[in-house]
């Protein structure tokens, strides 16, 4: 599942960042967003993009694009 396909209040772990490209996946590392990581998706904007999601404690704002690259599997 990609984590752009989440709804609001859903969790899951990052299984895989690699279609990123190199400098945006360690960007997005940098802020908190790392593999094998618990993350909650809290909401998206009222046009769809950018997505909230709350990770290692902090709450980053994601283009939903970028998020389309990310695999996640759902935790319960």
């Amino acid at each position: 599942m990609l984590l752009s396909e989440l709804s609001s209040g859903q969790r899951a772990q990052i299984l895989d960042m690699a279609a990123l490209t190199r400098p945006i996946r360690r960007k997005l590392m940098c802020m908190g967003l790392l593999p094998h990581s618990e993350i909650e998706f809290l909401r998206q904007a009222p046009m769809g993009d950018p997505l909230q999601i709350r990770a290692s404690g902090i709450t980053l704002a994601v283009q939903r694009s970028l998020a389309s690259q990310i695999q996640v599997e759902v935790v319960e």
